[in-house]
């Protein structure tokens, strides 16, 4: 499969086949330089990719300001930037050590305070402006609003679609690591676009039970991010993570049995991983993390890498994929 561009059927804003997903450059577990991340990026848009991913909780803003900068000299209609609204920052008197417990490795300059009603909405799309230095954000997401589902859908989603109607915002959507939620917003809203998190990859496809078929049915774009599953995906071994947690046993040995028929048709697991939501006609697009130019070329690459029918019928007779699960090879 050859990456390839699409239009939000809703809306008049054109994703890529690969999303880059901007936590990294936020300094994400660890430091990047301000210089790597806009390598990173440079990267991106020399391999062909025009959706950038971000938020303010990367970083505590850090990921929205150097994308920002790093796209500044862009053509802006050539480009779309998805950001997240559901945590307001904050500053803080003093700088109290760091924020790695929430996993950014950044000076705690800000707290994140979690706010779903419509001021906070608007709110944080203005100061995500400000911080990317744009004019519109395409597609806004509300970011993991699991824990406050009614605010959201009352209070925080009018208001995305009251900005949509203005034109501050081209799309707008919800971003969660849990399809059921996801499946909500699509029945009972107008959504253009889901960003659903680890939950259709070669280890789990919860999202194909409801949230794949409607989104298809409704002409919901849906984003996959979280691909490699936080990594047992694209490097099984001993102490490899699932869910950014240490991988059960028998979740380490059915992906290194899938890596044993991948490479018995020559191909990686991290280009299967990659290419696998592909066969939902749902999906927009496959969302992966970079930090580095380096990352950003490996991904683009074994995406542009074919994979044989013949490795996605395999897989189902071995009973690694459902036999009724869509496979590239199904929309080619």
């Amino acid at each position: 499969m050859t990456p390839r561009h699409h239009r939000l059927e809703s809306r008049a804003v054109r994703v890529g086949a690969l999303a880059f997903g901007a936590a990294g450059i936020g300094n994400l577990f660890s430091p990047v330089t301000d210089d790597e991340a806009a390598r990173a990026v440079d990267a991106a848009w020399e391999a062909g990719v025009r959706y950038f991913d971000t938020a303010p909780h990367y970083g505590l803003g850090l990921s929205e300001r150097r994308l920002g900068a790093a796209l500044r000299a862009r053509p802006r209609h050539e480009y779309a930037v998805s950001t997240k609204v559901g945590r307001i920052l904050e500053p803080v008197p003093a700088t109290a050590g760091d924020d790695l417990a929430d996993g950014f490795a950044v000076p705690a300059t800000h707290r994140r305070r979690w706010d779903f009603s419509a001021r906070g909405v608007r709110r944080s799309v203005e100061e995500s402006l400000e911080r990317l230095g744009l004019d519109r954000i395409d597609i806004a997401y509300l970011h993991d609003p699991d824990d406050h589902m009614e605010q959201a859908l009352d209070e925080a989603y009018p208001e995305l679609e009251r900005m949509r109607d203005e034109g501050v915002v081209g799309a707008i959507g919800a971003g969660m690591n849990d399809a059921g939620p996801l499946t909500r917003f699509v029945r009972e809203t107008g959504v253009d676009a889901v960003l659903l998190a680890g939950r259709y990859t070669l280890l789990d496809q919860s999202g194909l039970v409801e949230l794949l078929p409607l989104a298809a049915e409704r002409g919901v774009g849906v984003v996959v991010g979280g691909v490699f599953n936080s990594g047992l995906l694209a490097d099984p071994r001993p102490g490899a993570t699932f869910d950014y947690a240490p991988a059960r046993l028998e979740t380490l040995s059915r992906a290194l049995e899938l890596q044993a028929v991948c490479e018995g048709h020559g191909v990686p697991l991290r280009a299967a991983a990659l290419h696998f939501p592909f066969g939902s006609p749902a999906v927009t697009s496959v969302l992966t993390g970079a930090r580095s130019a380096a990352e950003v070329q490996d991904a683009a690459g074994l995406l542009g890498r074919p994979v044989p029918d013949a490795l996605w019928a395999e897989l189902k007779e071995r009973g690694l994929l459902p036999a009724d699960v869509p496979t590239p090879q199904d929309t080619d």
